[in-house]
């Protein structure tokens, strides 16, 4: 599968918006040397094609549920995609990634208590045909919380 399209001229534009998106087309224009309309459809195409997008990240202290959890799921590989899919349906999952290991899907949530997490993990997760194995682990401090994935290389 081929990844996205996008030339240097959009990881620059990237780079600069993941450090200050509320920075000016004209500025962004300037520094870049090019012209504002390049700019600006340079960031309507980004967007249309859900390569970026503008939002709020909020703290985890700001969150509406008080405790990260993570659950890690084993599953037979040939289920694995269809039942991310299932899991990044569920409430309160958060996110939902593919990984390698001896877990091949990593969901989080955000939770008030835990029986909530544990019912999520053993009653529904684990239920689902394909998955062999659910592990969760919740997080009992932040050290850092860095929501920004900017570096494009």
């Amino acid at each position: 599968m081929a990844g996205p399209s996008i030339d240097d001229l959009d990881r620059q534009l990237i780079g600069v918006l993941a450090e200050d998106a509320r920075v000016s087309n004209r500025r962004v224009a300037s520094d870049l040397g090019v012209t504002e309309g390049t700019v600006r459809c340079r960031i309507k195409r980004l967007q249309q094609e859900n390569l970026i997008s503008f939002t709020a990240i909020t703290g985890l202290e700001l969150a509406s549920k008080s405790r990260l959890g993570k659950i890690r799921i084993q599953t037979e590989a040939v289920h694995q995609r269809q039942l991310a899919e299932t899991i990044s349906r569920m409430d309160p999952i958060n996110a939902v990634m593919l990984t390698l290991g001896s877990f091949n899907i990593l969901a989080m949530c955000l939770f008030d208590d835990l029986e909530e997490l544990a019912a999520l993990a053993s009653e529904r997760i684990l239920a689902l045909p394909g998955v062999q194995h659910v592990e969760t682990s919740v997080a009992v401090r932040q050290v850092k919380y860095n929501a920004l994935i900017s570096k494009i290389t």
